[in-house]
């Protein structure tokens, strides 16, 4: 990933993003001289939420198959929520 400074996002704006963002997917911007926030364009974005997302399905799916879930009504639910939130 390419750095960027928050001096350059003041001075250049938007153009100094794109410019890092043609030849790498992410940019890093550091502030102080500390990596504090990614940029990047919406569809990686989107790509990377996708796998976030199919990741947690998968996950749930092997905690179905393992048998590690629940089946209740949702007043039992409620009250064994409520009972692991003290």
């Amino acid at each position: 990933m390419s750095n960027l400074t928050a001096n350059d996002l003041k001075t250049k704006g938007v153009a100094a993003i794109e410019a890092v963002l043609a030849e790498r997917p992410e940019a890093i911007v550091s502030v102080r001289g500390k990596d504090r926030f990614v940029v990047m364009e919406i569809e990686q974005y989107h790509y990377l939420r996708e796998c976030e997302l199919e990741a947690a399905l998968a996950e749930t799916r092997a905690d179905i198959a393992a048998g590690r879930f629940v089946k209740e009504l949702p007043v039992q639910h409620v009250k064994r929520a409520n009972k692991s939130a003290v």
